[in-house]
């Protein structure tokens, strides 16, 4: 028998799942320039569904990309992979989120090394992504690059993610100390990024959320100048009050570059019957 293929509209390619749990949230984001930079490559997008349908399929997705490239390169490849994909996320068929959220990292990837190839002076530019998704009662990361995401549980700061960078990785295998990975002249070489190579393998992970969750996306202009006390203390603070005092943390540090977090504080999780 011969296949065909079949248009699907929105509607059709969100699964009908039910709404179990509704994530209640408090949001707080804050951008700057730094003391240095001239433009800010950072950016950060996030969408929360009003429709049950959306929330208990796809949930709610929040986002931070730290641009690469020069020459406002980098700003646009944060930009158009922050909104690949919320977009294809969003539109994916597939009823897992994870693997929506993976195959959206990808999306992005090639959507980033399209417009780099066809568009001069846009030619190497690349960008970090770091996703936040809450779907239900689970949170789904998606990280490729060395933008972090934390969680504060019960007044202990973790670090989420992994950075994709030459010495985190000399760090996991052991041939470096994490005091040696501080100063050295690699700190920042990238191993994985969106636009760097045909493909990209985005981590992802599944875990389990609870109220009072306070999550933190962030750009590298934070934690290059906040320790991680100075972080978690912050993060005790309403997400507004945070987002403000991380940032000007940063730049009282040195400033040195672009800053943007993105504060996500689970306030309660609202069981629905039936």
């Amino acid at each position: 028998m011969e296949e065909t293929t079949a248009e699907y509209s929105r509607e059709d390619l969100i699964v009908e799942e039910p709404l179990r749990v509704v994530p209640r949230v408090s949001i707080a984001c804050k951008t700057d320039l730094g003391r240095v930079r001239e433009n800010n490559e950072d950016k950060f997008e996030f969408f929360i569904p009003e429709s049950d349908a959306l929330l208990a399929s796809k949930g709610m997705v929040f986002v931070l990309c730290d641009g690469m490239g020069g020459h406002a390169a980098g700003q646009i490849a944060s930009e158009l992979t922050c909104k690949t994909f919320i977009d294809v996320y969003l539109h994916h068929s597939s009823p897992d989120p994870s693997r929506a959220a993976r195959e959206a990292a990808r999306a992005a990837n090639r959507f980033v090394l399209d417009v780099a190839r066809q568009v001069p002076g846009r030619h190497g530019m690349g960008t970090t992504l770091s996703a936040l998704i809450l779907c239900q009662d689970k949170g789904i990361l998606t990280q490729v690059g060395d933008s972090r995401i934390y969680r504060l549980r019960e007044e202990r700061l973790e670090q989420l993610t992994c950075d994709h960078t030459f010495v985190e990785e000399q760090v996991r295998a052991g041939t470096l100390t994490p005091k040696q990975a501080e100063s050295h002249p690699y700190a920042h070489v990238l191993t994985r990024a969106i636009g760097a190579d045909d493909s990209v393998e985005p981590d992802v992970e599944i875990f389990d959320l609870m109220q009072n969750d306070v999550f933190l996306l962030c750009s590298d202009g934070l934690t290059n100048h906040v320790q991680d006390d100075e972080i978690a203390q912050a993060l005790t603070l309403p997400p507004s009050e945070a987002a403000w005092k991380l940032v000007g943390s940063a730049l009282i540090g040195g400033g040195q570059d672009n800053c943007t977090v993105l504060v996500v504080r689970v306030d309660s999780l609202e069981r629905r019957e039936g």
